[in-house]
Parts: C-alpha cells; sequence; structure tokens
C-alpha cells in the first residue's frame, strides 16, 4: 500500500528490532506493555467493549417506548434554550479562570436521530470571571438544516452549509467556531453563543474540515483536513494565526473512509486511514427515510489500515505510508517526534460501526513509527491503563513528550454508554488517579485550561449530569490532583445532554 512495508514484509526483515522504543522514549515506560513480535501489533486487551460508539440502539426498556439509549436519559435532547445568570458556586473557582468554556454535542431538533453522532448541533457555555459564574447559556447551533426543520432528512446531503455542526468548538483567529463531522464549521458570537452562520475563510474553503484542527503552537497556524463523499477524498489545509486559509492540497486515497482525527509534530502530519466506509446507498437511505435508523458507514477490514506521514505544510506528494492491522481511533492523545521516531498515543478501538455482535475492546495505544530509510516502520504497544476516550492536554505543550493526560472515564454498562469521571495519566510518574462521581452521574470530556508555567498546572472542567435530580452541575478539577475531587461546582437548574468536545476562550 503506497510506500509502506506490509505486516509480511515487517516480519520477513525482523524490523522491529530495529526500532528501540526503550531507549527512543522513557518518559511512558511504566505505562508500555512489551511490543508484539507478530507484526507489532497487540491483540485485542481485556476492557468494556466499544459501547462508547456502538451500544445497540434497541435495547431501551418498554417504559421508555424503545428509545436508542442516545434519546433518553442523560443523552436526551432538550428544547428550550435557557439563559441563567448569576449563578451559585459551591466552593471556591480560581479567579484565573476568567473566560467562556463552551462544549458541544447532539441535541436533534426532531427528537429523532439515527445515532448519537448524527443529532443537530447544541453549544452550552458557562462565562466564568474572577471566581463567580456570570452566566450559563444553551444554543443551538442555527445550520441550514435546522432552518430546514432539523436533521439530515431536512435537507441536503451532509456537506457544505448542510452540516450537523454538533462534535467540537474552536477558537482561532479570532472567531469561535462550531465544528461538525463533516460540512463547513460555523461562526458563533462569544457574548451569548449566539450563530453568526457558515464560515468558509472568504469562500477559499469549498470541501468539508475536521472537527480536530490542530494547532502549531511555533507559528499559530491551525492545520486540518476534511474527508469528502466524492473525489477528493481527503484534503490538507493550512490556516495562518490570522485565521487566513494560505494552503489546500489534496491526499491521494482510494476510497471514502471515515477520519475523525489526525496529528501533527513539530515537523510532521499523521494521517490514519482506518477501515470504516462510506455508504452511498446507506446515505441516501439516511436522508430520504431518517427512522430507518440507517447510518453511511460500515466497517470493512478487507480494505486494510495504514499510516500517513507527511512534512508539516505539505507537500502530500511527500506522504509515505505504512500498514497496521485494521482497527478504529476515534482521537489521538498527543505526537511527538524523538529522533527519527513519531510516537503517537490514541484511544484503539478493535472496530466500529461493526455488525451486532462484533467484539470490540477500548484500549490506550502508544504507536511508533520509524521514518529513517526508505520504508516507515511500525510498532503496536499497549498502555497500562483502564479504558478512556475524549482525552485532553496541556495544548501549550502538544507535540512534545507530554507529561499528562485526562481522559473520559469509560465505565462497562451494557446496553449503553456509561461516561463517568475523569482519568489522569501522570507518565512522568508512572501513576493513574481517578475521579469518580458515582453511580447515576457521569460527564464526558475534561477540558484543561492552564493556572501556572509548568505543565499540568491548571484545572480541567466538564459539566456533570446527576440522573437522580435530572440536573448537571459544572465541575471543576485540580487537574494535578482530581482524585481529591471538585474544587468547585456551579449548579446549573438545567440538564446539559452528554456531548462531546470542548473549548476554552480566555478573557483574563
Amino acid at each position: 500500500m503506497g510506500d509502506g512495508i506490509t505486516r509480511r514484509e515487517l516480519l520477513s526483515r525482523g524490523a522491529l528490532g530495529a526500532i528501540g522504543l526503550a531507549a527512543a522514549s522513557s518518559a511512558a515506560s511504566a505505562f508500555l506493555a512489551s511490543c508484539s513480535s507478530g507484526g507489532g501489533a497487540t491483540s485485542a486487551a481485556t476492557g468494556p467493549t466499544s459501547l462508547l460508539y456502538d451500544a445497540p440502539p434497541t435495547t431501551a426498556p418498554p417504559e421508555t417506548g424503545g428509545a436508542p439509549w442516545w434519546l433518553r436519559g442523560g443523552f436526551a435532547p432538550v428544547r428550550e434554550e435557557v439563559t441563567v445568570t448569576d449563578l451559585p458556586v459551591i466552593g471556591t473557582l480560581p479567579a484565573e479562570l476568567t473566560g467562556l468554556y463552551v462544549r458541544n454535542g447532539s441535541n436533534p431538533v426532531q427528537d429523532w436521530s439515527p445515532h448519537w453522532f448524527l443529532g443537530d448541533g447544541m453549544v452550552h457555555g458557562i462565562q466564568l470571571e474572577n471566581g463567580s459564574a456570570r452566566w450559563y447559556r444553551n444554543r443551538q447551533v442555527q445550520t441550514t438544516l435546522v432552518a430546514a426543520g432539523g436533521g439530515l432528512g431536512a435537507g441536503a446531503a451532509p456537506g457544505g452549509a448542510s452540516g450537523l455542526s454538533n462534535v467540537s468548538v474552536g477558537h482561532h483567529g479570532g472567531r469561535l467556531l462550531s465544528l461538525g463531522e463533516v460540512g463547513l464549521p460555523y461562526e458563533l458570537s462569544p457574548a451569548d453563543l449566539s450563530t453568526i452562520g457558515p464560515f468558509d475563510y472568504g469562500g477559499a474553503l469549498t470541501g468539508n474540515m475536521t472537527a480536530h484542527p490542530h494547532l502549531d503552537r511555533a507559528t499559530g497556524a491551525l492545520h486540518s483536513f476534511g474527508y469528502g463523499f466524492t473525489p477528493p477524498f481527503l484534503e490538507y489545509r493550512v490556516a495562518d494565526a490570522s485565521g487566513r486559509l494560505v494552503h489546500v492540497e489534496t491526499v491521494d486515497v482510494a476510497k471514502p473512509t471515515m477520519m475523525h482525527d489526525f496529528a501533527i509534530t513539530d515537523r510532521d502530519v499523521i494521517f490514519w486511514e482506518l477501515p470504516v466506509m462510506f455508504d452511498m446507498q446507506g446515505a441516501i437511505k439516511m436522508v430520504s427515510e431518517p427512522q430507518s435508523g440507517v447510518v453511511p458507514f460500515s466497517w470493512d477490514p478487507s480494505y486494510g489500515a495504514r499510516i500517513g506521514v507527511m512534512p508539516l505544510g505539505g507537500p502530500a506528494t511527500a506522504i509515505r505510508w505504512v500498514e497496521i492491522e485494521p482497527c478504529f481511533v476515534y482521537h489521538g492523545i498527543n505526537a511527538h517526534r524523538v529522533g527519527d521516531d513519531i510516537l503517537l498515543d490514541v484511544c484503539r478501538l478493535d472496530s466500529t460501526f461493526a455488525p451486532a455482535g462484533t467484539p470490540s475492546s477500548l484500549t490506550l495505544h502508544r504507536w511508533t513509527v520509524q521514518t529513517s530509510g526508505p520504508q516507515l516502520r511500525f510498532c503496536d504497544e499497549r498502555l497500562d491503563a483502564p479504558p478512556a476516550d475524549l482525552p485532553s492536554i496541556d495544548r501549550r505543550f502538544s507535540a512534545t513528550a507530554q507529561g499528562h493526560a485526562w481522559l473520559a472515564q469509560v465505565r462497562d454498562a451494557p446496553g449503553t454508554v456509561d461516561l463517568g469521571g475523569v482519568v489522569h495519566y501522570d507518565y512522568g510518574a508512572g501513576s493513574v488517579s481517578v475521579w469518580d462521581p458515582g453511580p447515576g452521574r457521569g460527564s464526558g470530556e475534561w477540558f484543561f485550561v492552564p493556572g501556572g508555567e509548568s505543565e499540568g498546572e491548571g484545572w480541567v472542567m466538564a459539566f456533570v449530569y446527576d440522573a437522580a435530580t435530572d440536573r448537571s452541575t459544572f465541575t471543576v478539577l485540580d487537574a494535578l490532583d482530581v482524585a481529591a475531587g471538585p474544587v468547585a461546582e456551579v449548579p446549573l437548574p438545567v440538564r446539559v445532554p452528554f456531548g462531546f468536545h470542548a473549548t476554552w476562550v480566555n478573557q483574563a
């Protein structure tokens, strides 16, 4: 496949012995299991299945009317847009936390969606200032689909302005942007979270944009990609620090695959092309018959899986590929260079969008890609850590050997998704600490906000839902001592549905 090395060639050449991971990085050695000798790919590890994304949709008890898990309980959409001011605070909000926390997620306008990923976007924000919580707002992102009645069946096939805009939010070039899996970003007002409109970089962005762009700390440039359902299947882009799109080029891939995230180092762009395939017929049925429950993606390991490495900023023609065992990664944690080796930590699933009953474990892995020589070489090692996803790091130290990472705890709960509290990985100490909010309470991504000069000095924050009260609390933890519990809580008079990714707009 491309300029890579096949698994069979890797075995025959004994290339793994040349990687020398132990010498490459000692920071995470306490977490690393030994690298498999069978082509560098570990076997499936014991842990919760991929219910994080693939819980069956029809296991609801009769009293719920058969609604799938993503439309009931803490996942159920909310209809009212509210504004609540002068919120109470339990504990002490650090005065340094002056700014806006915003989180995105699915909130289907029609009270129905065929998958957790496929509801209309709604943002939830809380404004903090000098130890007080000034306001909470939730606002539906006013996409063209929402204007047409909501959901993918309300308008054209996804793409362009016809996107759900429900995955993440980001702040770059002075703009607050809501981002979806496919489609254009939507610009939001940080003053009240109202929708300004679709943002296409002055007409320079003509395709879809990922919900996971990555910032080059050295230049302030934002690197992103977009995958399409028709050619070009994959585009790579760069926006400069001012928010002007300055570079666009096509990355050559054979077919449309779901590519949720990617990574950068100080000199590389790393793509993972994995075997979740786009199904045009499924997409047509999803749009024309929204109640069918059909989604346009399917697991096809026969397509293969590979990692591509190209220079930061391009050109895409210089990309090199290496084959890996079929798997799926929604989220990378961080990537960095150690000499000729690229070290990339990921949240790895054995599969996703696979047929019902397909076993799949969620485990954390370190991927190492050795770039010296004419062909890339690959090693896959499992991190000795509990299952978790939706990672956050101290982004001031991205593309370096990270010392800390915070992820959403994944609790095993058949028939639904159960994201508990936060898991903190201290790479230097070789330790794991957890804050679990307790039975009936859950959260999601824990976003890191800095509060000191050293890596990890600061706070992680999230909305925590309590099923007993059907209300949510904005919760802040000391990032380096999560097990101690909240340093501050802001009880809300409403429920914030479980969602996806957040950002922080510093206003200090």
